[in-house]
């Protein structure tokens, strides 16, 4: 049997048991496939810390892709929402026995397992993030921010805070800076991926905020582009970069050997809100992003900046 991804073999199984360094090599592509800002970023953390990170990755994107087929399937009829829970909840048992010492082979596990030994992430944000990404399954739009909030906490703060117990801190206020970064960086996936979500029936704002701004449902789902929107969408950025704010605070209180590699991805996420303006908030029909170029071009300026706040 080969273990393979995304159609390559990563290492192939001669019958011995799995060596972790197989084991962590597979996560790393995994999030090199799924993930190019992030992996940007990883490529300039310290050899001991890319590792654990690859397998958490590799982790949160299991439990992602075990919930997109889950809802593809209900939504086609082959499984019922009875059948998917005892999927998830399988998968839960399995992420117990992780964390309660028992082996296994398969290599995302394995990696988990073997960070977990290293640094203490509890049970209960792995579990978190599944019961976020459950509540995609049968989604119901969010009426307030506080609902928005939770939703946010679960998918990608609870990363944050996994990952800063990779990093180290000097301060424990930075783990609610870890949570701030992690509310800003899935608002922003919000905001960009509305085109596509509107495709999928689905709007992810609050719906309190489209009525502030006197934006109709009706005319979200219709892709209408008018004044209203437009000013709804100024008001979701400034939200959102309230939280990189508040975000950059915590970084100083990160390990100094990290401090680099989170500036990297906190300011390619941040500047997808720069695209947004710059297509003139047109997220129904154009998809903002920052090219490889331009992801590159940053890293002389968050060096210096990050060189000097050491």
């Amino acid at each position: 049997m080969n273990y393979s991804y995304n159609g390559q073999t990563v290492f192939q199984d001669t019958g011995k048991k799995l060596s972790l360094t197989n084991a962590y090599e597979y996560c790393r592509q995994v999030a090199r496939h799924h993930a190019k800002t992030f992996y940007l970023a990883t490529l300039f953390l310290p050899k001991k810390l890319q590792n654990p990170i690859f397998a958490m990755y590799a982790l949160l994107r299991t439990v992602d892709d075990l919930v997109d087929l889950a809802e593809d399937k209900l939504t086609n009829g082959q499984l019922t929402r009875e059948e998917i829970n005892r999927s998830i909840e399988a998968w839960k048992k399995h992420l117990g026995e992780c964390y309660d010492g028992q082996k296994s082979n398969d290599p995302i596990l394995m990696a988990w397992q073997d960070t977990i030994a290293r640094y203490a992430i509890p049970i209960e944000l792995p579990l978190d993030l599944i019961d976020g990404v459950a509540m995609d399954i049968e989604f119901t739009a969010f009426e307030t921010f506080d609902e928005l909030y939770v939703y946010c906490y679960k998918v990608a703060s609870v990363v944050g805070l996994m990952t800063a117990e990779i990093f180290g801190y000097t301060d424990r206020k930075a783990l609610q800076h870890a949570i701030d970064l992690g509310i800003a960086m899935q608002l922003t996936n919000i905001l960009r991926d509305i085109g596509e979500d509107v495709d999928r029936g689905r709007i992810y704002l609050p719906l309190e905020d489209l009525r502030r701004f006197g934006y109709s449902r009706e005319e979200f789902m219709s892709k209408t582009m008018n004044r209203n929107f437009v000013d709804l969408m100024k008001f979701e950025i400034e939200r959102a970069r309230s939280y990189y704010a508040s975000a950059d605070k915590g970084i100083p209180m990160l390990k100094r050997d990290s401090r680099f590699a989170v500036s990297i991805s906190r300011r390619n996420y941040s500047d997808i809100l720069k695209a947004i303006e710059q297509n003139e908030y047109d997220v129904f029909n154009r998809r903002a992003y920052r090219t490889r170029y331009q992801k590159l071009s940053t890293l002389p300026s968050i060096w210096l900046k990050t060189a000097l706040s050491n």
